[in-house]
């Protein structure tokens, strides 16, 4: 699907408010002030994820978008590792950053990807005027390319391109890397350009 220079800035916009909003509920859930870089939006071809995931070890968080439309796809918070142990050390009050990963981790990821997300499908659903909610949260943790190609291998859905929304968080002790992953449907992805671009020139 070709998406124009404008679609794009519209997809950014979105992606920015979205992020706002999640790292506002982050930022109130670990009682830290979280500051955000402006989100990057790059839609990719779904053959051109190994350009995208390298194979370092990260968490990724995975949700199906349920609601108004339907079926509209998956949604993935991913984090790398040592981002997620800063994350968690920050909510379980540790500054162990040299460990491995443990089920402690795995809960606090998994609580913080099921927060980041629900307000990032609030703030998206309230700008497009539709109702789009996460579904119980799946967690993987693995090499990031081998965990992004599991998760497309059990979502039988029509999927051509990712759109990622990277940001960088900033709290007062740390700097911490994350990606929203939307994988929408591809008469998803056309519905959400269409909302969009009514938002600039309202249908008559």
């Amino acid at each position: 699907m070709d998406i124009n220079d404008q679609q794009l800035d519209m997809l950014r916009e979105m992606g920015n408010i979205g992020a706002s909003h999640a790292a506002t509920s982050l930022s109130q859930m670990l009682m830290s002030e979280i500051e955000m870089t402006v989100p990057e939006a790059v839609v990719i071809d779904i053959s051109d994820v190994n350009d995208v995931f390298s194979e370092e070890i990260a968490a990724m968080v995975v949700f199906e978008i349920q609601g108004e439309i339907q079926p509209a796809g998956y949604i993935v918070y991913h984090v790398p590792k040592l981002s997620a142990i800063r994350l968690t050390n920050t909510m379980l009050g540790s500054t162990d950053e040299d460990r491995e990963l443990n089920e402690l981790d795995e809960s606090a990821i998994i609580e913080i990807g099921n927060i980041m997300i629900s307000h990032f499908l609030d703030a998206t659903a309230e700008l497009l005027g539709v109702v789009m909610l996460p579904s119980p949260p799946m967690m993987t943790i693995n090499m990031a390319l081998a965990a992004f190609e599991n998760i497309l291998a059990q979502v039988a859905v029509d999927i051509n391109e990712i759109i990622l929304f990277k940001t960088e968080l900033k709290s007062n002790d740390n700097d911490i890397s994350s990606t929203i992953i939307m994988l929408p449907e591809e008469a998803t992805l056309q519905e959400i350009l269409r909302l969009l671009n009514n938002l600039i020139t309202p249908e008559i």
